[in-house]
């Protein structure tokens, strides 16, 4: 199972598959990242805390 680049967390296969380049195994960011988000092809910090 591919890790989150960002914080370790475990991401489904199919979730790296639509989420990252071709050429990358490990998303940069996933859905359990607390202080990034995904904007566009970019990651950017989280404007408000989220829980």
């Amino acid at each position: 199972m591919p890790e989150c680049q960002n914080c370790g967390s475990f991401v489904t296969a199919r979730y790296a598959r639509v989420f990252t380049p071709p050429d990358v195994e490990r998303p940069r960011v996933c859905p359990s990242c607390n202080d990034k988000v995904r904007d566009g092809a970019d990651i950017r910090e989280t404007r408000a805390p989220r829980s």
